[in-house]
């Protein structure tokens, strides 16, 4: 059974080597965890896990290998009966409504009084409540709570989008990095970014030149070698990834671009947005909430040379993009619209590459809105766009 764990580890890429292996069985043997499949689960992950970039393969792994072994008490009989949670219950009683029936329900009349609403029944109500169509509750038409429907609103409560229709999100969310050792499965994204090259020689003279060292030989009569910095792709990149909400789907290829972006540039860095971009990003999503980078930072530090490419589906509510305060998960001082105008100025090479089908953009205001701020240098995630795309930055 260990076996077939070692070796699902290592077919996902998880680096684990035999002596961490051993050391995780010599860890059994001695009886360090016994009936706890939690203490289980943390034995194998703090003896074979090393880098915390691994940890999502090795809970996929780990569920694979060891799915239904365990019941409730640990002694391997499969799963039991329990008693369901109330709380899975009242999910029984999320809204569904025809086409026709959304059509009759109409929002609160935008931004600024959808947030002095909100304002209000936080101040009034007492209790939960559920149904209706005004409190903070669920599987109602207000626009506050979760569960239900609203043309517009602000979603407390809920695990993930249903609509796509919140104004704003309530509850804190977690995002996961992009696995930037993904294999990609076509080479083609990889031969769409070579034609944004730049070749220049720098650095160390550390690499054989044959051809000088073969004549300067001739020349002297004696062994001369030549040696020259190595060739290097001198384009400086920098990417942004609008990561977690409606880019949930598109997680896959986004990680493939991620992935042929590191091996083809050498001077790479990268950054972490939610929807659009505002006054901060970050590096690691486990810790965006507390290691932001301020952007305006950003536009000091890498200057008008590198060439920028942001990567999202540019789908939101209008007014993250237009308003003070309208970002999805916090209060933003300035408007979306304010900061990407900053990041054309400060980058005029820069383009916006969209994971959605082109034809549905059409259906997305904010989109549109995006599409226009960045003078219509949005290209879709295909190879084609790839190929638009780097062909506009290499201008």
């Amino acid at each position: 059974m260990f076996m077939r764990f070692f070796d699902g580890m290592r077919s996902a890429g998880i680096p684990v080597s035999l002596r961490e292996y051993l050391t995780f069985l010599e860890a059994l043997d001695r009886n360090l965890v016994i009936h706890d499949p939690e203490g289980f689960y943390y034995l194998a992950r703090v003896t074979m896990v090393k880098d915390e970039k691994f940890l999502d393969r090795f809970d996929r792994v780990f569920s694979h290998v060891f799915k239904g072994l365990f019941d409730e008490t640990g002694n391997g009989n499969g799963p039991v009966p329990v008693e369901i949670p109330e709380e899975w219950l009242r999910k029984l009683a999320e809204k569904h409504l025809t086409p026709e029936e959304r059509a009759e329900i109409e929002a609160l009349g935008g931004f600024e009084k959808l947030m002095e609403t909100l304002a209000e029944r936080l101040a009034e109500q007492e209790g939960r409540h559920q149904g209706g169509n005004k409190w903070i509750g669920t599987a109602g038409t207000s626009p506050f709570g979760a569960y239900g429907y609203n043309p517009e609103g602000v979603r407390i409560g809920q695990k993930e989008t249903r609509h796509r229709r919140a104004v704003k999100v309530w509850d804190k969310r977690e995002f996961r990095n992009l696995d930037d050792s993904v294999e990609i499965g076509t080479r083609n994204i990889k031969v769409a970014l070579r034609r944004l090259r730049r070749w220049a020689r720098d650095g160390a003279a550390d690499e054989l030149d044959l051809k000088a060292t073969i004549r300067h030989t001739a020349e002297q009569g004696w062994l001369d070698v030549i040696t020259r910095p190595e060739r290097r792709n001198a384009v400086k990149v920098l990417l942004f990834f609008d990561v977690g909400g409606s880019m949930d789907p598109h997680v896959r290829v986004v990680e493939e671009l991620f992935s042929a972006a590191r091996t083809e540039f050498s001077q790479l860095e990268y950054f972490y947005f939610h929807n659009c971009l505002y006054e901060g990003v970050w590096k690691d999503n486990h810790r965006r909430w507390n290691q932001q980078i301020s952007t305006e930072e950003i536009m000091r530090t890498y200057g008008g040379d590198y060439r920028v490419i942001m990567v999202g589906d540019a789908s939101m509510s209008p007014y993250e993009i237009a308003y003070p305060g309208g970002a999805n998960e916090h209060w933003n001082p300035e408007s979306g619209e304010t900061w990407l105008r900053r990041l054309r100025d400060t980058w005029p090479a820069s383009i916006w590459i969209n994971p959605l089908p082109e034809n549905s953009w059409g259906w997305t205001q904010s989109i549109d809105m995006i599409s226009r701020i960045f003078e219509g240098r949005m290209y879709p995630l295909t190879l084609t766009g790839l190929e638009s795309g780097i062909k506009e930055l290499a201008r």
